[in-house]
């Protein structure tokens, strides 16, 4: 008879993010503890509460409504980044951004806890991230009902939050949303982009074990992605890339940082928009002395309130 090896090992790891064991145990060691939401806190300026999308597929999401608004807020619909494969709407690194970033910027935020990979591979996030942006048109939510305005509804995201952005855009170019919602605005913070060939100053910027890198990233948590590195989602002039014309919104924020691995694609991604035929208003935001998501992680720092502030000018003007 032949012997079966019980011995727990590692299948597949992004180090030093996750690793995946042939047990099915997964390990993400750089996860963010979460932490609950904030729904009468007297010492805070903004409210917080969870609440269910969906339960088949199991989508939630974390609100956070300024204290006693006078007037009907803008929404933001939010997808938090971590490589689409760790993070969460309810972390304390975001929850903690969120409860500075809504108050200030004046703006109901709905921050959305997609599914992730491995266990739920793209493009599952994709699919849950438009049927939250369904469920916020829909208007089913007290606070979005008597606080919000749909008139003035944006998209959101930082990192893999920023791609999915892009990915929702397109989609609502060209499917309706409920009670014929429009989205007015996408706010791109260092977006998510790759592809098999370098643009900008990445053949001179990236080391081929940082490409390797963003490479590796894609192909773990969309394993079957047609095209691969170059499949649209993560390439938008890539394989069968629909014409960027077709983004579903009137206004876009492009932020990228000086320091940041991913800085070109960026611009890039500024750049083939402006090119696209698009017909809104197109903004490209850096602050070069900072490196990936430093928003996040430092939203109380001088360049984490400069981008606060500018974010909020977006939305509000």
């Amino acid at each position: 008879m032949a012997s079966t090896d019980t011995t727990k090992h590692i299948i597949s790891e992004i180090p030093p993010y996750i690793t995946v064991y042939n047990d099915g145990t997964i390990e993400r060691p750089r996860q963010a503890p979460t932490v609950p939401p904030n729904l009468n806190d007297p010492n805070s300026s903004v409210s917080s509460k969870d609440i269910i999308i969906s339960q088949n597929p199991n989508i939630s999401a974390r609100l956070y409504l300024p204290k006693h608004p006078t007037q009907k807020l803008p929404i933001l619909l939010f997808f938090h980044g971590g490589g689409f494969f760790f993070e969460s709407a309810f972390s304390k690194l975001y929850h903690e951004h969120f409860n500075i970033f809504a108050p200030q910027a004046n703006t109901i935020v709905v921050s959305v806890e997609y599914r992730l990979a491995p266990e739920h591979p793209l493009p599952a996030a994709y699919h849950d991230c438009w049927s939250s942006l369904q469920w916020v048109a829909s208007n089913q939510e007290p606070w979005l009902t008597n606080h919000g305005d749909l008139n003035r509804l944006f998209i959101g995201g930082d990192s893999a939050g920023g791609n999915i952005v892009h990915n929702i855009a397109m989609r609502a170019g060209s499917e309706a949303l409920p009670n014929d919602v429009k989205l007015l605005g996408a706010i791109l913070q260092q977006p998510f982009f790759f592809s098999s060939y370098p643009v900008g100053l990445e053949g001179v910027k990236l080391k081929s074990s940082d490409h390797d890198f963003y490479c590796s990233v894609w192909n773990f948590v969309y394993p079957s992605a047609p095209g691969g590195i170059d499949n649209c989602c993560v390439n938008p002039l890539g394989l069968e890339a629909p014409s960027l014309e077709g983004l579903g919104c009137d206004k876009m924020i492009v932020c990228v940082a000086g320091k940041d691995g991913i800085r070109e694609r960026g611009v890039w991604y500024y750049e083939i928009v402006k090119k696209s035929g698009w017909k809104g208003k197109l903004e490209l935001f850096e602050e070069e002395g900072e490196d990936h998501v430093y928003h996040i992680f430092y939203p109380e720092s001088v360049n984490g309130q400069k981008l606060i502030k500018r974010l909020a000018s977006f939305i509000h003007e």
